[in-house]
């Protein structure tokens, strides 16, 4: 049976992203979610889960640097 590979940054699902994301807090850590365009230029949505602040932190970076899709 294949695994799905592991994802740990939006530029691996997202190439452009969309000019606002959305932060989930749960009792395990957070969740981002984000719409931008894929590596096939294609509409797509990212949702990344991490587990605490810094990761947060870090995900918020990266949407903040990346391409804007507008």
């Amino acid at each position: 049976m294949a695994t799905k590979k592991s994802v740990g940054k939006i530029g691996d699902k997202l190439k452009k992203v969309n000019e606002s994301f959305t932060v989930n807090m749960y009792d395990n850590g957070f969740m981002v979610e984000i719409g931008g365009r894929d590596h096939d230029d294609e509409w797509a949505n990212a949702k990344l889960m991490v587990s605490d602040v810094e990761g947060l932190v870090a995900l918020i970076k990266e949407a903040v640097e990346l391409p804007k899709d507008n």
